[in-house]
């Protein structure tokens, strides 16, 4: 019986000003490598990438030096800032001699161990396993309610997204070749992911507190984050707006036939305050939708630029430089 080849699996992992927690992942994910290469689990060719989102500290530094003293640390900076999924996305595509790809973020909060359980999943035939918290607890209370409205809100617009599930997820080569065949410039991989198909299945894991650094999604971005998913994956706020201009037609029809009889009947008030009251209504009715409106054309003008979405600055322990 011929023996199994293990498979060459990648560790994708984004990193933004993370000099104060860097060395213990690095470190962590080393270990873990060295554990599951020792158990056959994966082949000797794996290796984790750590991409440099354009961090204004030592982060890129510190995985030079860790590249020089392992080889299986690979590192690829960008030449600014894109944003988490932007350089997640470049990570992705900068992964091509693998078998698995797991990404992961830099704070410790996914625990490195659950990854064993995805690639028994892998093994079991599922292209797509997504890591999934199994509670919230190391969160805060406004954390918790915000995130919890967060999916909520996806959900109502019509956007497929995992419950609980972030960042933290295995595909297989076939399931990351269709996701890099997405090209838009609006990046929501939480939503693209479920869009590939495949076989997919969760394995869930216990969120592990932040030892080190600060958040890199505070409430803007996580309300930044909201609306590129919304907006990105469903129309159902235009069709709101269709929907609002449908019923305020209809009550203003019922207003005129009240003001007709009204003035029919000699009781007709000459006032300011019903016409002030319309106009203001009518007024932040009329911006709101034409600020969704604007939304959507946004993502429209910046998609048909076509512009890249990254440029690499410098790799260590990569073909890869540009």
């Amino acid at each position: 019986m011929p023996r199994r080849i293990p498979p060459c699996l990648a560790i994708v992992m984004p990193c933004y000003n993370e000099e104060s927690i860097l060395p213990r992942t690095v470190s962590r994910i080393a270990g873990f490598l060295s554990a599951v290469m020792a158990d056959e689990s994966v082949g000797e060719c794996s290796f984790v990438l750590c991409v440099d989102d354009g961090s204004v500290d030592a982060t890129w530094e510190l995985i030079t030096q860790a590249a020089k003293r392992d080889s299986r640390i690979r590192g690829i900076r960008l030449s600014r800032n894109c944003g988490h999924q932007t350089a997640l996305l470049a990570g992705l595509s900068a992964v091509p001699d693998c078998d698995v790809v797991v990404s992961i973020d830099a704070d410790l909060q996914d625990d490195p161990s659950a990854i064993r359980a995805m690639l028994a999943a892998w093994r079991a035939g599922f292209g797509v396993v997504y890591g999934v918290r199994d509670c919230r607890m190391t969160d805060t209370l406004f954390k918790r309610k915000t995130a919890g409205l967060f999916y909520r809100l996806m959900r109502l617009a019509g956007v497929e997204l995992i419950l609980d599930h972030a960042d933290f997820r295995l595909l297989d080569r076939a399931a990351l070749d269709a996701l890099l065949e997405y090209r838009e410039r609006n990046l929501f991989l939480r939503g693209l992911v479920p869009l590939v198909g495949f076989r997919s299945t969760i394995v869930r894991y216990a969120r592990l507190a932040r030892s080190a650094g600060e958040s890199k999604y505070p409430l803007h971005r996580m309300i930044a984050l909201a609306v590129e998913g919304i907006t990105s994956f469903s129309i159902t706020p235009l069709r709101m707006i269709a929907l609002a201009g449908l019923m305020i037609s209809c009550l203003s029809a019922v207003a005129v036939l009240y003001a007709l009889a009204v003035k029919t009947s000699g009781y007709s008030i000459r006032g300011w305050t019903s016409v002030i009251i319309a106009i203001f209504f009518m007024g932040g009715v009329q911006m709101l939708s034409l600020g969704i409106i604007g939304e959507y054309i946004g993502k429209i003008y910046l998609e048909t630029k076509r512009r890249p979405h990254f440029h690499i600055a410098s790799a260590v322990n990569t073909a890869d430089r540009s």
